[in-house]
Order: C-alpha cells, then sequence, then structure tokens
C-alpha cells in the first residue's frame, strides 16, 4: 500500500521548492540573454538536419533573435544542420548554404532574402511577401522524428504511418492525458483500461504496455501526465526492430522536454468545470555555455461528472544538460510522480439472450456502479534517466540511454460483473484488488555511422539493450460480508451501488486461485539497421533485431510453482521509399514484432507453458507522403495487420487465448497550417478486422474485433483572426462498436464537437478557454467489455492563464 500523507507532503514540499527556484531565476538574467546583446558572441548549437523552415525557427529561438521569413522561400528546401559553436551570422549562412537565400540584418531584426542575382550589387532586396516571426507561430506539423529510426530522419523517409502530437497542439487542446492526446489521431483508439490505466487500441489491437518515454519502456499500467513532455509521437503498426518487445500494433513514445540554451519561464493556472484545478511549472535556467537545468512541476485535483469520482496527482521532474565540448552532451533527469484517483468502470450493458445484441443501460450519465468511495487507484512513480551522446572524429556517433525506475501501484474496484437482469430488474456487483510493485532497469547503447560506397549512401545504425525487470504482484478478491460463497451481490438498478462490508483475501484453494506471483524478466536485445540512398529519389530501409528473453516465473500460492521460459525472437524489417519529387515519397513495408508474456500479463493468465509463448504481430503497409509545403503533411496509408496467439479479455478478469485476427484499413491525415493564420490536425480511418478461429464458447470464427469502429473522423481547427486573437473548433465521429469479442454489445456511434478561444493579453500573458463536448452530446467514449462502458462527458469548461517570464 502507498503512504498518501507522507506522499503528498513531500509533493507540496517539491512545488514549494519549484516555485521559490522560478522566482529566483525570474530575479537573474540568464547568460543567454546576456551573450544575445551581442553579434559577437558564441553560442553552441545541436540543430538536426531535416527542413531549413524548421531549422531557422529552431535557430532563432535558442539565438534569441527576431528572424522575418517568408514560408514559401524555403519550400522544399533542407538543410544539413548545425552542431559546435557560431556566432549568429556565421551560424545562419551555414544553415543557409546552397540555399540560394542569405539574411540581412535591419535593426535588431535578420531579414531572409534571396541572394542578388548580380555579383557587383552588394545590396539584396526585400521581397513584399507574407512574412511571419519565430516566435509567433502555431504549427501542427512535425518535420523529423528520432524515433522510427533511432536516427534523425525527416518524416518523408520513413515507411510508416506516424502522428506527432506537438507542443502547440498539446497546448490549444489543453490536452492532459494519453486518452484526449489521441483523439484526433486516425487508426488508434481509446480503451477504458479498468478505470486505473492508460490502455490505447491501435489497429484493432488493445494494448496497456506500449508506452516509451525517449525511446526506454515505461510499460507499469497507469495513467501518465504530460506535463513535462514535448510532444508525442504514436507510430502505427508492428515496431519491433526498433523496440523489441512490443511495437505489436501501434507504439506511443513521449518525449520528454530537455533542459536547453533557450531560457524559459511559464507558469500555468488552469480552472474548470466538476472543480478542475491545475497548476504547472516549466522553468529553464542557462547556468553558462556548458550547462543548463530545466525544472517541471504540477500538482492537479479535480472532480467529475461521475458520482464519487476524483482525483489528484503530483509530479516534479528536474533535468540538467550539459556540453563538456561541442561533440559531447550529457543529459540526467528525474521524475517523482503520484496519482491518486478513484477507479471508475463505467456501466453495465442490458444483459440480452444469446445472439442478441443489446447496448448500455439507460441511467444518468453520472451514475456510479458498485461504490465508488471503496474503488480507488494509486500509483506512485520514481524514475532516473540519463543520456550520453557523443561524435567521434571518425564521424561515429555513440548514444548511451539508461534508465532506473520503480513503480508502486494499488487499485481496487467494486463494480458491475454483469449485465442489467430485465427479469429480475438486478445487477449483479463484484469485488477486487490489486497491489503491483516493479523494478526497472534498461540501458541501450547505439552507434551511427554514415558513409558512402560509391554514389550509394548508408546511415547504419547498430546497438545493443539489455534489461531486467522484477514484478511482486497480488490480488485479492472481495467476499460481501466476509463469506466466501459472496463474491457477487446483487443490487436493483435504480440504485446499483452498495455499502455492504467487504473483506478481500487472495484465494488459494476450492478451485479458486487468485494472483500472488514474482516474476523476474531479463532482456538481452542486439540490432542493426542501414538507411540506403541508392540514387536521391529512391532510399531503402533494412534491418534486424534480435531478442533474448528469459522469464522466471513464482506463482507462491498455485500448483505450478516455477515455471521459466526462453524466447530466441527475430524482428525484421524492410521498407521502400521513392520521391518522384522532393516533397512527395511512395513507401511499402513490411514489419514484424513479438510480445513475449511478462509483467502485467500474466496477471491476467493462469500461466503455463503454453500461454507464456508471445503473441506474434505482423505488418504489411504501403502509403503516400506528401509535404505540401514544409510547415503542411498529407499522409495517407493502406495496411494489413495479422496477429496471433492473442489474448482476448471478455469479462471481469477472464481472458482467453485466440489463435489470430486480422485487421485491414486506410488511413488519411492531415496536419499543419493551411495559411499563416490557420492551423490543422486530423484524419479519417476505415478499418475492419475479425478473429480467424473459433473461441469455443465465446465466439465463432469471423467475429468482429473487439472496440474496432469502422469509420472514425476528426479533425482540429485553429484560425487566428489577429495576432492576439485566435478560435478553434474540433469534430469527432466514431462509428458503434462492439464492446468485446462476443459482439453482443454494441457501443453506439457519436459526434462530438469541441471548442477553444484564444487571447494573447500582452507579451507576458496569455488565456485560453477549452470547451469539450460543445452541444452536450450524449455519448459512450471507450469500453473495457461488455459490462463495463464509459459514458463521455457532458459540456465541460477549462480556463487556462499562462505566464511567460
Amino acid at each position: 500500500m502507498v503512504v498518501r500523507c507522507s506522499t503528498r507532503s513531500i509533493y507540496f514540499f517539491a512545488i514549494l521548492i519549484s516555485l521559490g527556484l522560478a522566482a529566483v531565476f525570474l530575479s537573474k538574467p540568464s547568460v543567454a540573454e546576456s551573450a544575445n546583446s551581442t553579434e559577437a558572441a558564441l553560442r553552441t548549437y545541436n540543430i538536426p538536419a531535416g527542413y531549413l523552415y524548421d531549422a531557422l525557427i529552431q535557430f532563432s529561438q535558442e539565438a534569441g533573435i527576431k528572424l522575418v521569413i517568408d514560408s514559401t522561400m524555403l519550400q522544399g528546401k533542407v538543410t544539413p544542420g548545425l552542431t559546435g559553436d557560431f556566432k549568429i551570422k556565421t551560424g545562419l549562412n551555414q544553415l543557409l548554404a546552397g540555399s540560394g537565400l542569405q539574411v540581412v540584418q535591419q535593426g535588431d531584426s535578420y531579414v531572409l532574402t534571396a541572394i542578388s542575382a548580380s555579383p557587383t550589387d552588394p545590396v539584396a532586396t526585400v521581397l513584399p511577401a507574407i512574412q511571419i516571426t519565430a516566435n509567433a507561430t502555431n504549427r501542427y506539423a512535425a518535420v523529423s522524428t528520432n524515433t522510427a529510426t533511432k536516427t534523425n530522419t525527416v518524416l518523408l523517409d520513413v515507411p510508416q504511418s506516424i502522428s506527432v502530437i506537438t507542443d502547440d497542439l498539446i497546448k490549444d487542446q489543453s490536452i492532459r492525458s494519453i486518452g484526449d492526446a489521441v483523439r484526433y489521431v486516425p487508426g488508434v483508439g481509446v480503451s477504458q483500461g479498468e478505470g486505473n490505466r492508460d490502455a490505447l487500441v491501435f489497429r484493432g489491437n488493445r494494448s496497456t504496455g506500449d508506452f516509451f518515454t525517449d525511446g526506454i519502456r515505461d510499460d507499469v499500467e497507469y495513467f501518465r501526465d504530460l506535463y513535462s513532455i514535448e510532444r508525442i509521437e504514436v507510430l502505427k503498426g508492428a515496431n519491433g526492430m526498433i523496440f523489441g518487445r512490443g511495437g505489436s500494433g501501434g507504439v506511443v513514445n513521449r518525449v520528454t522536454k530537455q533542459a536547453n540554451w533557450k531560457p524559459v519561464r511559464e507558469f500555468t493556472f488552469q480552472g474548470g468545470s466538476y472543480n478542475l484545478k491545475r497548476m504547472t511549472t516549466d522553468v529553464g535556467y542557462v547556468i553558462n555555455d556548458v550547462a543548463a537545468v530545466r525544472l517541471n512541476a504540477l500538482y492537479e485535483n479535480a472532480g467529475s461528472f461521475r458520482d464519487g469520482v476524483g482525483s489528484e496527482r503530483l509530479g516534479i521532474s528536474p533535468t540538467v544538460t550539459i556540453k563538456p565540448t561541442h561533440r559531447t552532451k550529457i543529459v540526467a533527469n528525474m521524475e517523482r510522480f503520484h496519482d491518486d484517483r478513484t477507479a471508475d468502470r463505467g456501466i453495465t450493458s442490458v444483459l440480452g439472450a444469446r445472439g442478441e445484441v443489446t447496448g448500455p443501460v439507460d441511467v444518468r450519465q453520472s451514475q456510479f456502479f458498485g461504490d465508488a468511495k471503496r474503488s480507488n487507484a494509486i500509483v506512485d512513480v520514481l524514475s532516473f534517466n540519463s543520456l550520453i551522446e557523443h561524435k567521434f572524429d571518425s564521424g561515429v556517433m555513440l548514444q548511451n540511454r539508461t534508465n532506473y525506475a520503480t513503480y508502486d501501484k494499488f487499485y481496487q474496484n467494486v463494480f458491475a460483473n454483469s449485465g442489467f437482469n430485465t427479469l429480475t430488474g438486478l445487477v449483479s456487483i463484484g469485488a477486487y484488488n490489486n497491489t503491483t510493485s516493479r523494478e526497472n532497469v534498461f540501458n541501450q547503447t547505439n552507434l551511427l555511422y554514415t558513409l558512402n560506397t560509391g554514389s550509394i549512401s548508408h546511415t547504419l545504425m547498430a546497438g545493443v539493450e539489455v534489461g531486467r525487470q522484477e514484478t511482486d504482484n497480488r490480488r485479492a478478491t472481495g467476499l460481501f460480508n466476509n463469506n466466501r460463497a459472496n463474491t457477487n451481490l446483487l443490487v436493483p438498478l435504480s440504485n446499483p451501488t452498495t455499502d455492504t462490508p467487504i473483506t478481500f483475501r487472495t484465494r488459494d484453494s476450492g478451485g479458486d486461485l487468485d494472483a500472488l506471483n514474482r516474476s523476474i524478466v531479463n532482456i538481452t536485445s542486439l540490432y542493426i539497421q542501414d538507411q540506403i540512398e541508392i540514387i536521391p529519389q529512391l532510399q531503402v530501409i533494412a534491418g534486424v533485431r534480435y531478442d533474448l528473453f528469459e522469464v522466471d516465473f513464482q506463482q507462491k500460492n498455485g500448483p505450478m510453482d516455477h515455471l521459466k521460459s526462453r524466447d530466441d525472437l527475430i524482428a525484421p524489417r524492410f521498407g521502400v521509399i521513392y520521391k518522384p519529387f522532393q516533397p512527395i515519397s511512395f513507401y511499402a513495408s513490411y514489419s514484424q514484432a513479438y510480445v513475449p508474456r511478462a509483467g502485467d500479463q500474466l496477471t491476467a493468465l493462469n500461466v503455463t507453458i503454453e500461454t507464456l509463448k508471445p503473441e506474434k504481430f505482423v505488418t504489411l503497409e504501403t502509403g503516400v507522403k506528401w509535404d505540401i509545403r514544409p510547415d503542411l503533411a498529407f499522409t495517407t496509408a493502406v495496411y494489413q495487420l495479422d496477429r496471433s496467439n492473442v489474448i482476448n479479455s471478455i469479462v471481469g478478469g477472464q481472458t482467453f487465448l485466440t489463435k489470430g485476427q486480422r485487421t485491414e484499413g486506410v488511413e488519411v491525415s492531415l496536419a499543419g497550417q493551411l495559411t499563416p493564420n490557420w492551423s490543422v490536425m486530423g484524419g479519417y480511418a476505415y478499418q475492419v478486422g475479425e478473429i480467424t478461429s473459433d473461441i469455443f464458447g465465446v465466439a465463432r470464427k469471423g467475429a468482429t474485433v473487439a472496440e474496432l469502429p469502422r469509420h472514425t473522423f476528426s479533425i482540429w481547427s485553429r484560425y487566428d483572426i489577429t495576432p492576439s486573437i485566435g478560435a478553434a473548433f474540433g469534430v469527432i465521429h466514431r462509428d458503434d462498436m462492439f464492446a468485446s469479442l462476443t459482439n453482443r454489445v454494441s457501443v453506439p456511434s457519436f459526434t462530438r464537437v469541441d471548442a477553444a478561444l484564444f487571447a494573447q493579453f500582452s507579451k507576458r500573458f496569455r488565456g485560453q478557454l477549452n470547451i469539450e463536448n460543445l452541444f452536450d452530446t450524449k455519448y459512450f467514449s471507450s469500453a473495457h467489455n461488455d459490462f463495463n462502458i464509459t459514458p463521455g462527458s457532458p459540456i465541460a469548461v477549462r480556463a487556462s492563464l499562462i505566464a511567460n517570464f
């Protein structure tokens, strides 16, 4: 169990320290601000290769200069990047080398112009085009990623569908959770997660473990916050070559905020419907040219439209970045995070006859089933992370990441474990709790090298990853009135709650067996990848990964006392990219992934040698990517994803192994700026999926995959009316879907409209108003099984004040 008072005291003390540090930072001018006062000052830059537009924006932010640019002049232009110590003018010249462009200083601004055609004319002509300044953009399109290939690669050259939720989009939509973040991502749905964890559905494959932070596994089941996150990358399809185990139907990678040489002092205060109160701090301070620090902190307390449901979370994450030389970077980070919330399993469905398709019961959206006071989820996370990056004189780049994390989680449910019986007018209530303690250690080492063999260029990446996870898990079943036979309680639908005394016991006899497990997982991985440019129009990516996965499983209260398994897994990846024109690429790819049984999966199964066999995922995908402009990206993809040896959840804790399932679909997405004042992000997905073999007593071959709507559509659109005033609208549509493989309960379709208003009061203060479900539509947002379905929120308003100093 987690001791709540001491944890809360620690966090309040940490928040006070962060605010105190912020006050100290505000009272001192930074070294970077002093350096920016003179053109002659040297600054250290580490700007990756990519589109010139993005490189210039990053340079202007890090140098602290006002750069006036015309985005039409930069369409399709790229840069090799900038690494090392440079003066402002020298750095800009290197970024612009070979582009036919130059900068001219005008007062305190730098203006981008075309190089004069006449060598005798030293004066450049400023084009009368629409101009934007680097500190006034709102952009939803990302250009490159380090996650999809472990190298810095523009998205156009990655043979895979990837959606990036940028920092601007996170702020504009007032996103606080992973579930909210992916609402506008095609091909990804949100599952209920039993009210205690993030759970996403990637192309018809539910996952609670395919979550990563800066490329390192973060697979414990809890609700993640985004207070310290720079952006979120959603990679769809099998990703075994890059991520090893996991990366099945897709992956969510959170990129954390790092200390850098751009001073930041941002404080956010938010309040809204259902007693929401939230405060965040983001303070970055430049110590000198070698070191910089950053601190992110969070406190949130919120109620809910659901009866008796609430949450409280606290977090603090300091980071330090050191650059002893222009070739070496060291980043150290830690996070302490605490989340205490009501575990909400939603409402139940009507219990129909065999073969009859029913839906959720007709009750108030706020109605809680079971007991909210005794349904809670508490998690404490402590993590330490480091990155060491060094570029040798030979051109070899070394990257090493280390993660050590401990997780303590407890959750308890008193919930509906069956449907509403129309004959008796009663609903069955059950109860259980679960305690998990986990310790993770992971280390990744990558070597990157670029070379040419004749006219063919290669970007080579080779690496090794080792890791160890130790997990202790205990489940206890709720016995009503301390009677071993009373694991269910019948209550009327008119009042489906209970305060009947409950005793929680870990059962170990009489045919009833609750989890009392300890598992140790050791992982050793080797991988290699080559990104080959045969000609500028034709590229190939080929890679393979070997995973040695060893599980030592101890069932302390079961007949199978000790089990050991070893899996030698090979995950290949192959992709072809053809670019007939610079801003367009056609791609095709094959990828494979395995998910061995480990961690939380072992708590839900009757563990045998058979159930320890890994799941296998194979993705075939082809698509088109088109950078309409450097700040506007269009992607379409067609895929087939096959999954074998599948775990499927049916009702309250029951899981079944399925031989296989297949999902096929089409995805279309658009992200970026339609005009300098108009930003959009969204997409459409068409998906069909079915199981490929019978599940005895549950479903027949051809049954529709659970939580897979056929059509989904979403679009978020922001328009800046003036430099100080903006507005946004969002539309989300989801077709009806089945809650489980039984195909007996259908979750209805819905269309929801969101809105937002933005106001820049002054240089330092801005505000925004976000309205969720503007037209107060009644809908159901997610499900876990036939009898646990979550209602969507009625209209909710959140007001935010953001202060920058």
